[in-house]
């Protein structure tokens, strides 16, 4: 158990932490978020020791393993395989033993015995599992570190956190270097954890998929959710409809206190009456408002034309060094065309990007532009061409020289650029600020073609909702590769398959990519990756049986997944009803004599609805249950 018990945290002169307490038990896996500097990243410090409370007591088991991602990774010359197993180091430690105590035959032979124990006959496997499931190939496992790049040496450092027998994990946005792919792959494995998760993410996918707990940061205190993300929601909002219906009945009764005081304070015969209503104002808890708000506000503006089709790609081949990636490119991308590329990591989504945005010439075929394509183009080594001695404003200003500086500072506010901070230069900004204010140039600009390579990476929760509320309302054409499958889900109608050298349509939604990675669709065998050889089998007949079992499966599921929409159809309106009602007894006026009737058939209408949301709720479990049953029978 691990304990912070009125535990205060400064940074500086900011109060991060006050008299928080909490309690974590082992298994729990438990979400982590809050605004940006609400102290995620300094708690996790402190779990770690490296920060020492500033009040209050932080207690946690003697010999408790604590695993957490290095975010800086040396040039080494050590391989990816074995920079991995540096993670596990009582294996490490067992392994300097044994070659220690060669020439004593009873203490080598128990090193052996805890060699064993450790399951170190088995750790290279187990290594080269987590580097396959994390993108890497068989060749790279041999390879030194110092021949990755920036986003490949994080992944090893994930790869490293992983492979330690932790009884403890911390997880910052572990998936901001990872493609949709590594993020499946690490959702299942965090599943299986069996000890302490604590993760930091602003994938709320993500989040659903792997904690069971909400601890929500926010000014100084620590609140525990049961539940996902998605659970945490719907309890933050009817706890602070709750909190609002609260302050709205304290505002009345304060307005009718003051009214009283302003009217007779004057007034010899009502002056003691109104100093005890003055009292009562100044002893009354103020209840805060409650501030749902997003710091963020912006919208796409139309463009001012837009030719169809935008963009058309004949016979094209593109790549690099005369070394072709995508070959056979015959597309064209219409107006108002909502698209999201699939695919592996390496297998050519953000070359086919850079080829749309010009950023790559095509080796052969044709590129033809409609009259009027203006592009806007996001990926992250565009930050790199910020100036960081200028400031949000001076950037704009150079977009648009002829714009007011105060209708630019209106607009940067929606980017939460306010203030000072839109005329303080950019040097400074965090990672999510420098790319808030690349968006918000390309969001200027008024593109009739959006291409965006991973937008949500370093945004939090809400900047991320902002973002998908804009593109949702965005009128021009869109292609748009990320691992945020919320964003996916909610912007994209159409999805593009990139693979194989390729480029195709993909007939289905992200439920069914998931289905088709599982199923093996475009992956190296785990078991080469690992270093075993695969058995030779007939390809043909192994690709037939595997599709046949496909449609066997897709089948079974078919009605069950007919039912299961009608039902999620019918729990969400039911839902709605049932907070409707909800909001409707909490109001004063209901309770008035005269609304007896309207009382009775609410409270009536409350009970029906209540007993029917579980049979409904309990019928969509069982459906669950069918359906994961089904898939665990394909496996």
């Amino acid at each position: 158990m691990i304990r912070l018990a009125s535990l205060s945290l400064r940074r500086g002169q900011k109060q991060l932490l006050d008299r928080v307490d909490l309690v974590l038990h082992r298994g729990q896996r438990v979400g982590v978020v809050g605004a940006n500097g609400a102290g995620k990243s300094s708690l996790f410090a402190l779990l770690r020791g490296e920060l020492l409370p500033d009040g209050g007591d932080y207690d946690r088991p003697p010999g408790l393993v604590i695993a957490s991602v290095r975010q800086e990774t040396p040039a080494l010359d050590t391989s990816a395989l074995d920079y991995v197993l540096d993670g596990d180091a009582e294996l490490r430690m067992v392994q300097r033993m044994l070659v220690a105590s060669e020439g004593d035959g009873v203490v080598h032979a128990e090193w052996l015995g805890r060699f064993e124990a450790v399951d170190g006959y088995s750790a290279e496997a187990r290594a080269g599992k987590l580097l396959y499931g994390l993108g890497f190939s068989a060749e790279q496992l041999r390879q030194p570190v110092a021949g990755f790049s920036g986003g490949w040496r994080m992944r090893l450092n994930l790869a490293q956190a992983l492979m330690c027998r932790s009884d403890l994990l911390l997880l910052d946005e572990p998936t901001n270097h990872l493609d949709l792919e590594a993020v499946l792959w690490l959702e299942g494995w965090l599943t299986s954890y069996p000890g302490t998760l604590l993760l930091i993410s602003h994938d709320r996918d993500f989040l659903d998929a792997t904690v069971n707990h909400i601890a929500h940061l926010q000014q100084g205190r620590i609140e525990l959710y049961t539940g996902n993300y998605a659970d945490f929601e719907e309890q933050k909002a009817t706890r602070l409809a709750q909190q609002q219906a609260a302050f709205d009945k304290q505002q009345r009764e304060i307005a009718h206190l003051q009214s009283f005081v302003d009217r007779f304070r004057a007034k010899a015969t009502k002056a003691r009456q109104a100093q005890s209503r003055i009292k009562a104002l100044e002893r009354m808890e103020r209840i805060a408002a409650a501030h749902v708000d997003s710091p963020f506000e912006f919208s796409f503006r139309d463009a001012e034309a837009s030719p169809n089709p935008l963009l058309r790609i004949e016979a094209g081949r593109v790549g690099y060094s005369e070394r072709p990636v995508l070959d056979r490119l015959n597309f064209s991308i219409e107006a108002g065309a909502r698209i999201a590329l699939l695919g592996r990591n390496g297998a050519g989504k953000s070359t086919l990007i850079k080829l749309l945005a010009g950023e790559l010439s095509l080796a052969t075929g044709e590129r033809h532009e409609g009259r009027g394509l203006k592009i806007g183009y996001f990926a992250q080594h565009q930050l790199e061409h910020l100036r960081l001695d200028q400031s949000p404003l001076w950037h704009l200003q150079k977009l648009d020289p002829t714009a007011r500086e105060q209708e630019l500072r209106d607009f940067l506010g929606g980017f939460d650029f306010r203030g000072e901070m839109a005329s303080a230069a950019v040097a400074p900004f965090s990672g999510g600020e420098k790319a808030r204010l690349a968006l918000a140039m390309i969001v200027w600009q008024r593109p009739n073609l959006l291409l965006l390579d991973e937008p949500t990476n370093h945004l939090d929760l809400e900047m991320r909702h902002a973002l998908t509320l804009a593109l949702q309302d965005y009128q021009g054409a869109m292609i748009v590769v990320s691992h945020d499958r919320h964003l996916l889900r909610a912007t994209a109608d159409r999805f593009w398959l990139v693979e194989n050298g390729g480029l195709q349509p993909f007939d289905g939604d992200l439920d069914d990519y998931k289905r088709y990675r599982d199923s093996g669709g475009g992956l190296p065998s785990a078991a080469m990756v690992a270093g075993t050889e695969a058995s030779e089998v007939d390809r043909k007949t192994q690709k037939r049986l595997e599709a046949e079992a496909r449609q066997r499966l897709a089948a079974a599921r078919k009605p069950l997944e007919r039912e299961l929409a009608k039902v999620e159809t019918e729990m969400a309106r039911l839902s709605e009803e049932h907070s409707q009602l909800a909001a409707e007894l909490a109001a004063d006026s209901l309770y008035a004599p005269e609304a007896r009737d309207r009382l009775k058939e609410a409270l009536r209408r409350q009970g029906e609805v209540g007993a029917r949301l579980g049979e409904v709720e309990a019928r969509w479990l069982e459906l669950q249950e069918q359906l994961e049953t089904l898939a665990a029978a394909a496996d």
